[in-house]
């Protein structure tokens, strides 16, 4: 008897579950047909028969229609109620969908079709993310990804500035996208500390079977360390003719417009081989004017470049 009353429980479960995905299918695509659903959730037409005629009992507006372009549908102009949730509330709910949607959630879509019938809304595709010019970055974003919302540790390879590559375990908490890149704010067990990690730098990234009940806490941001190098104040000074690179690159950083048309620019950034790098891609347009030894490893590169050539 206690089999029999546990495998009733389950039943209504799964019909409940069911009543509310029919409402929501009806919501999403207005006309539907009994096989459809049938074939959908693996019971028998005559099972979504009684499914409508509970839908219709408990006074949601369902009917059925024959012939052609016939099926189940719901009155026009029908929505759930949505009274606890102001429209700009429902809009809000909507644009969070669709970011995590941007970003390959793959829960997103079905939460956002739902929520869209229900609020009776169109969802609006306003953002879209796209890491395909980065080898391998959507794989290593994903699996990142799937260990914040799992809450597993994951193991990873780090290529830092001073100690080259080393191996790490770390808590991962929260992704980031912050001046042009993207990285991780995480617990690293190997150094017991709070560390942000360019995900550029991370390679072998692996989930593991260890589980973390870490939680993000905006007041340890204060103390948390970079493992990307020293951060430093560079200051360059960078012709007229680069300012589409001005506007595109350094929209949030302190920008002067000199008498002559030049821009001088106050960065501050992790000092490294990146940061060294990205001065180079300007070739002759850009000078660096402090501090004297970025100023100085410039010069050196520029010069071991001429040799080159000469």
């Amino acid at each position: 008897m206690l089999y029999y009353h546990v495998k009733m429980k389950q039943g209504e479960k799964m019909q409940i579950s069911r009543l509310f995905e029919i409402v929501y299918i009806l919501l999403d695509k207005k006309t539907v047909t009994a096989k459809e659903l049938s074939e959908r959730f693996g019971v028998s037409t005559r099972t979504i028969y009684r499914d409508v005629e509970t839908l219709s009992g408990a006074g949601i507006p369902i009917y059925m229609s024959k012939g052609k372009g016939g099926g189940i549908r719901l009155l026009d102009n029908f929505v759930l109620n949505k009274s606890m949730l102001s429209e700009g509330e429902q809009t809000e709910i909507l644009t969070a969908l669709s970011a995590l949607r941007a970003v390959h959630y793959t829960e997103a879509q079905n939460a956002l079709s739902k929520l869209s019938g229900i609020f009776g809304k169109a969802s609006q595709n306003w953002i879209k993310v796209n890491f395909s010019h980065w080898h391998g970055f959507d794989r290593k974003f994903e699996t990142i990804k799937e260990a914040i919302l799992s809450k597993k540790v994951i193991s990873f390879d780090y290529h830092g500035r001073e100690q080259g590559k080393t191996s790490r375990f770390a808590e991962p908490l929260q992704l980031r996208f912050n001046a042009n890149a993207w990285y991780l704010y995480a617990f690293c067990r190997i150094r017991q500390d709070m560390r942000t990690f360019k995900i550029s730098r991370m390679e072998n990234v692996k989930i593991t079977e260890a589980v973390y009940d870490r939680a993000y806490d905006e007041k340890n941001e204060q103390n948390e360390n970079y493992d990307m190098g020293n951060f430093v104040k560079i200051v360059l000074k960078i012709d007229n003719s680069q300012g589409y690179r001005i506007f595109d690159e350094f929209s949030d950083h302190e920008v002067l417009k000199n008498s002559e048309g030049s821009f001088t620019i106050m960065l501050c950034y992790p000092e490294d081989e990146w940061v060294y790098g990205y001065i180079l891609s300007f070739g002759h347009y850009a000078e660096v004017l402090e501090p004297p030894h970025i100023r100085a490893i410039i010069t050196e590169r520029l010069e071991k470049s001429l040799e080159k050539y000469l």
